[in-house]
């Protein structure tokens, strides 16, 4: 594991000791680049100097610290081995050129703490996909750093383990973090603001185990630049990776979904801190199974919380004790919104609240896609429809027991052909539907 901390002496034109991150594995001393061929702040590209300096410190396990200054380059090549160390907020690498900044492949160990990664705004090559690239890294560690002005996505990692934490990265023109296919990644307690088309994404390129854990980030304006139908513009996007846990993040103003998982299974979104998000705050869709979604908190979105398509495979989740409020029925496309929570098959929707939601408070099921939910303990309030649910020939079953449905302007629970009413009032009319138990609701037409 890594410690926390240490402290290196000695360094020239600075303090007696600066406290910096530990090594993994002990050091065998430091390098000060400084005073070993780069010149801090001069306007000249000093790449051949530093990736000098990168494969002496890697070749003997030391540490490379860059002090204080402008560092400009178009194409660091990190060895089998990197610790490289800079002063926080003070120590910065400057893309200089058509390019890319820094570039890692078959590495056993890079760690980069306590610097400014600057894209400069300048294009990349047309064969780099980030600022920073890893490929089958061993470990892969970014720590308090500063990463921004990224053409392209700020930071791409191809089957790496490792973490990036309490990171700030801002201005990417694609993603900020696009990990794909990673071997035990940790992204944790970093901000994200301002970017082309995403914040965090979790992609593999097949469906698979996955594990990646993303906690407690903070992620705002988030835009869709590359537009599409959720394909760009999330907070937080997990495709086709399996295990993964989403919790503790609050994400704010994104263009589209705070916390988007596709075709991603044994999923867990819990306890983030959703708002002013352009379509579905939290989406679990396509060929997942098992999604656990609890102790959200939405607020702002088009539709709340989705667990659908049924239709692709999609199934079996929980939707538990979440806060969903001020939906809207604006989209960013042509659609159904004003949806609180929504689900399709083998689902439980039990001790939610939901608050102003013009369409549905909940919607169960879609035309014939509908197996195995339970709606119960739910507080509905000032609604369109409290609770609608699909009565269309062949729909699996359906339980709605114990809500309380307060100001639901068109109808408490109400039964479907899909977007045309079918069956008003399904507390009276429930028995046409032996799929179906409706009881022990309480339905108030008016909220206070």
């Amino acid at each position: 594991m890594v410690l926390r901390r240490h402290v290196i002496a000695g360094l020239g034109g600075l303090a007696a000791s600066i406290s910096m991150p530990r090594l993994a594995r002990p050091a065998q001393g430091t390098i000060n680049a400084a005073q070993s061929g780069l010149i801090p702040n001069a306007a000249h590209d000093q790449t051949e100097a530093f990736n000098a300096l990168l494969r002496t410190a890697g070749a003997t396990g030391a540490q490379l610290f860059l002090p204080s200054g402008i560092y400009i380059v178009s194409g660091l090549r990190f060895p089998a081995y990197v610790n490289l160390l800079g002063l926080t907020g003070q120590s910065r690498i400057k893309l200089g050129g058509t390019g890319y900044l820094a570039r890692a492949s078959g590495s056993d160990h890079v760690q980069i703490s306590g610097l400014v990664l600057d894209g400069n705004n300048q294009p990349l090559a047309k064969n780099a996909r980030g600022l920073i690239e890893a490929a089958n890294v061993g470990r892969f560690v970014i720590d308090d750093c500063d990463i921004v002005s990224a053409r392209g996505n700020a930071i791409d990692l191809y089957q790496c383990a490792g973490r990036i934490e309490n990171t700030r990265l801002s201005s990417a023109e694609n993603m900020a973090i696009f990990i794909a296919d990673a071997t035990g990644m940790r992204v944790t307690g970093n901000e994200i603001n301002d970017c082309g088309n995403g914040g965090i994404v979790i992609h593999r390129y097949e469906a698979g185990a996955d594990g990646t854990i993303i906690h407690g980030n903070r992620i705002g304006k988030i835009r869709a630049d590359l537009k599409g139908t959720g394909e760009y513009g999330n907070g937080i996007n997990v495709y086709q990776a399996n295990n993964v846990v989403v919790s503790g993040n609050v994400i704010d103003s994104c263009a589209f979904t705070a916390i988007r998982a596709n075709s991603a299974s044994n999923l867990k979104i819990t306890g983030n801190n959703c708002t002013a998000s352009g379509e579905t705050a939290i989406y679990a869709e396509f060929a997942f199974e098992g999604a656990a979604i609890g102790n959200n908190i939405v607020d702002g979105a088009a539709n709340g919380i989705s667990i659908v398509n049924f239709d692709k495979g999609g199934r079996l989740g929980t939707c538990t004790g979440n806060i969903v409020r001020n939906l809207s029925v604006k989209g960013p496309y042509e659609a159904v919104f004003g949806v609180g929570i929504a689900a399709e098959a083998d689902t439980a929707i039990t001790g939610n609240v939901v608050e102003n939601a013009p369409t549905y408070g909940i919607q169960l099921g879609w035309g014939p896609y509908m197996r195995n939910l339970i709606a119960s303990d739910n507080v509905i309030r000032n609604a369109g429809e409290g609770i609608c649910v699909s009565v269309v020939e062949g729909t699996g079953a359906a339980i709605i027991r114990g809500n309380l449905i307060q100001g639901a302007t068109k109808g408490g629970i109400v039964g479907h052909r899909w977007s045309a009413i079918a069956v008003d009032d399904l507390t009276r009319k429930g028995s046409a539907y032996p799929n179906l138990v409706v009881e022990q609701n309480i339905i108030r037409v008016r909220a206070h």
